[in-house]
């Protein structure tokens, strides 16, 4: 399976880069995240790891990611190492000028073989469409913020 998103977000760069690569704020974003915790101390970097428990498609997923490439204020790129439902994630922010930038984010894998392999048109659309309700959640939550800090 292969998925991807871009959008444009009304915020700095950086701010929005510190908030879009931290997955402790994915529950806040991501529709169907039941939690995710970093396991790895601070700072992010390549080797990071945090686990997630999820729901999609009426299915608990539980996993471990590790970031796997890390450009700091621009790309992060994040893999499961253990996970029913494999995948591989890289997001990247680009600045427009000082108050805006585009996110993107490009999402493939999923689980392999049986039953999945037969529905995985069905399966592909509709985690299309989950992917698309989590950027647009994602500019909604960075846009109003206004004038404030993300950290706030």
């Amino acid at each position: 399976m292969k998925m991807s998103a871009e959008r444009t977000v009304r915020r700095p760069a950086a701010e929005v880069f510190e908030y879009f690569s931290d997955a402790s704020n994915n529950p806040e974003w991501q529709h169907g995240m039941r939690s995710c915790e970093w396991t790895s101390q601070p700072p992010i970097r390549v080797g990071s790891t945090y686990e997630q428990h999820a729901k999609f498609a009426g299915r608990d997923i539980r996993s471990v990611f590790e970031v796997t490439a890390y450009d700091p204020g621009r790309m992060i790129e994040i893999t499961t190492v253990a996970s029913t439902f494999p995948i591989r994630v890289v997001r990247t922010v680009t600045p427009i000028d000082d108050t805006s930038c585009e996110v993107s984010a490009d999402i493939s894998g999923g689980p392999e073989g049986g039953l999945y392999k037969l529905l995985e048109p069905i399966m592909v659309r509709q985690a299309q469409r989950s992917v698309d309700r989590d950027y647009d959640r994602l500019v909604e939550i960075l846009d109003s913020h206004g004038e404030t800090s993300l950290t706030d």
